[in-house]
């Protein structure tokens, strides 16, 4: 076996995996502000709740595609240039979300803010469900040659594998963040968050136990089924601790069930990171598709000293804005009259 290859394999895996559990509800934190607030009051205190840690959750993303470019080089090349469609349409909806975060409470006007909340809203669907197609393709095969280039139309990605993978993660986006919002907000935000968790998470988690189930009956073993299992004792666990508000346990349970979840799906497809729905003799694998040993050599130093830093400065952070946000923390919306030289 390969050692450092499939060391990257597992770090890529690791790296995508915390940018779901992290990114994830925060993307649906921007949803929830288009489905579930009711008033501006709430949708300020959702907000709020993101505002200290939603830029430092996308680092890793950027560390999930920058590792795969460095680490697995054919496998970026394949994979990026395939879904440049949908891939293109998520810059955008992170382009459109970042700025919206911005920019919503520079206004005065409520036109102002209800644009800039649907900015949000379907930014971080866009995300989210390119994200979760792109990811669930991965797993399932795209249309490859022997050269690893896509065959097909710039739509050849677009498949009911890729609009399953793209509802899974929309879906689970909107289960975590309202985990996430009853745990981080007290009042309204919190009673409504609690509600559509009780009411919505069976059927919002649906496409991505069907995309597990297809991975594991397609490729998987009965260490990956053993996570499945995990997965299902974590998210019932935690579904039924948010019936009775124990909202932290619910957060863990909804997070230990994408953890597991997530594994399993990377464990069922290894040592194949892209496979092809043309011939399975140009799967791109951990062998055929890595860098060599002195870059991935190079990588791993590199990240034992990066990587501890990242967990440190994001623990703090989240340790310093752990308190809960209410209602009465939003002020009343006021004008500022910018300073002039006059």
């Amino acid at each position: 076996m390969d050692i450092l290859p499939t060391v990257w394999f597992i770090a890529i895996a690791a790296l995508w995996i915390g940018y779901l559990l992290l990114e994830g509800f925060d993307l649906g934190v921007g949803m929830h502000m288009l489905v579930t607030a009711k008033s501006e009051t709430q949708r300020r205190v959702m907000l709020n709740t993101i505002g200290p840690v939603w830029d430092g959750n996308e680092v890793w993303l950027i560390t999930a595609g920058a590792a795969t470019f460095a680490a697995f080089p054919f496998w970026y090349a394949s994979l990026f240039s395939a879904l440049y469609v949908p891939l293109t349409l998520v810059l955008l909806g992170l382009i459109f979300r970042a700025v919206a975060i911005e920019y919503r409470g520079k206004g005065s006007s409520e036109r102002w803010t209800r644009n800039w909340d649907l900015a949000l809203g379907l930014g971080s669907f866009v995300v989210a469900f390119g994200v979760g197609a792109m990811l669930t393709l991965t797993t399932t095969g795209l249309p490859l040659n022997e050269n690893g280039d896509r065959v097909g139309g710039a739509f050849a990605w677009l498949n009911g594998y890729a609009v399953l993978g793209g509802l899974a993660v929309v879906g689970f986006c909107l289960v975590h963040a309202s985990t996430f919002l009853a745990l981080k907000s007290d009042g309204t935000v919190r009673a409504s968050a609690g509600r559509w968790f009780t009411r919505w998470t069976p059927v919002a988690l649906l496409p991505i136990v069907g995309w597990v189930l297809v991975v594991q009956v397609q490729t998987g073993t009965i260490i990956t089924w053993s996570l499945v299992v995990v997965a299902v004792a974590a998210v019932l666990w935690g579904y039924l601790n948010g019936r009775v508000g124990r909202e932290g346990r619910a957060f863990i349970g909804v997070a230990v069930f994408l953890v597991a979840g997530a594994a399993s799906i990377f464990a069922a497809v290894f040592p194949v990171v892209l496979p092809s729905t043309l011939d399975h003799a140009f799967d791109l694998t951990i062998q055929n598709a890595s860098s060599g040993d002195y870059t991935l050599g190079v990588m791993t130093w590199v990240t034992a000293f990066g990587l501890p830093l990242v967990f440190v400065y994001q623990g703090w952070t989240y340790w310093v804005f752990r308190q809960r946000i209410s209602d009465h923390h939003i002020p009343a919306a006021h004008l500022i009259r910018p300073a002039t030289g006059e």
